[in-house]
């Protein structure tokens, strides 16, 4: 396996994705000085030590020949799945969750890792699998597919991580979905959608006598079911379980047009601001910068997403494009539920805001899937 970068590459190097990637990250370390000014160990500069490491991991990305990696997709997933279960013997035990290892100083997240190794080998099987004249997939094809996928699914799950879980869910459906279905299987995602409105109608909306009857809310973990009550009617427990939600859209609201100033946020601050360095970050940027440096910060993010599935349309091959769209969609659906989720218009459920959160698992993993993209860019005309 070589390493290199030939001249020829240069001009098909998309410097506009990394200069974004770049600027959303260095926004991120400066708000992290502002997020953990109240901690006495300020995590900003950790974060520039791993910011310092996902560049490297990234570039190494690059510079391999991205045949290789789709040769090497089934043993990166194998290696995945075995520190999934590594985590039920060895696993540290954090937030309720058993979803680290701990070794000395460093935690590391093996969920952040196998999102890569599902999108790899899901684009390896669109792509080993494709013949000429081939129509949509029908159940029977699927079936490879959705088990390359349930089964890390469900390990993050009984974790138990909802969070990751639901975003190897939505990456690999939107993954699925671009290698094209038969219509009856999108009615048939459309009448689940439906469903699952209607058991949370039932379980949660619906004004009868308790005990109600219901259909999956008794299936659910405490907080699991306090988070969805919450989100439905966030003033229902301000003190419990929606303390959270109602902090930080406070935080949001007050940061108005221009924001509060730079570390002259009251709720972050005065900690009022729960998780503020990881899971609510853009609460702090809200309230310090404003609306209008919000938007600066999702037009970062948009150009990202575009620039993105700019690589994946001009892909070489079938694996290329199928990696470039999951890469898209995995940063595209962490940064939609993260948003969402700090604003009340989502449930809590546990995602970081990628490359602006804190977290080493995560900016090494939101890096490697950059360096994936560069690298689909770099050869497109090569094969």
């Amino acid at each position: 396996m070589q390493l290199r970068i030939e001249r020829r590459m240069v001009p098909h190097i998309p410097w506009g994705l990394i200069f974004s990637v770049l600027a959303v990250a260095g926004l991120g370390i400066f708000n992290l000085a502002s997020a953990s000014r109240a901690q006495s160990s300020p995590v900003w500069t950790s974060q520039a030590i791993y910011l310092g490491v996902s560049l490297v991991a990234g570039i190494i990305v690059c510079l391999v020949d991205y045949r290789v990696l789709q040769r090497m997709a089934l043993p990166i997933y194998i290696l995945n799945i075995l520190a999934l279960l590594a985590l039920r013997v060895i696993g540290h035990k954090a937030k309720g969750a058993e979803s680290w290892f701990v070794l000395g100083p460093i935690r590391i997240q093996p969920a952040e890792f196998m999102k890569i190794g599902v999108l790899l080998m899901l684009a390896k099987v669109y792509h080993d699998d494709f013949k000429p004249g081939d129509g949509s997939y029908g159940l029977k094809r699927l079936v490879k597919p959705v088990a390359v996928v349930m089964v890390p699914f469900v390990l993050v799950l009984v974790q138990p991580d909802l969070g990751t879980a639901l975003m190897i869910f939505l990456s690999s459906l939107t993954v699925i979905l671009f290698g094209k279905v038969r219509w009856y299987l999108v009615a048939i995602m459309v009448a689940g959608i439906l469903a699952g409105a209607i058991v949370i109608w039932n379980d949660y909306v619906r004004d009868v006598p308790e005990p109600r009857t219901t259909i999956v809310r008794h299936l659910l973990k405490a907080h699991q079911s306090k988070r969805i009550s919450g989100w439905l009617d966030p003033e229902s427990d301000l003190r419990g379980s929606g303390y959270h939600a109602a902090q930080s859209k406070i935080a949001v609201g007050s940061g108005g047009l221009h924001g509060k100033g730079w570390k002259e946020g009251t709720q972050t601050g005065l900690s009022f601001l729960p998780e503020q360095h990881t899971d609510f970050i853009f609460s702090v940027w809200a309230e310090e910068h404003g609306y209008i440096m919000c938007v600066l910060l999702l037009v970062l993010y948009g150009l990202v997403f575009t620039l993105g599935l700019g690589v994946g349309f001009n892909a070489r091959d079938r694996f290329g494009a199928f990696v470039a769209v999951g890469v898209v969609a995995m940063l595209f659906w962490q940064v939609f539920e993260n948003i969402g989720m700090v604003i009340g218009l989502l449930p809590v459920t546990g995602i970081t805001l990628p490359l602006l959160s804190y977290g080493g698992s995560s900016l090494v993993s939101v890096m490697l899937s950059i360096g994936l993209l560069v690298n689909i860019s770099m050869r497109r005309h090569m094969f």
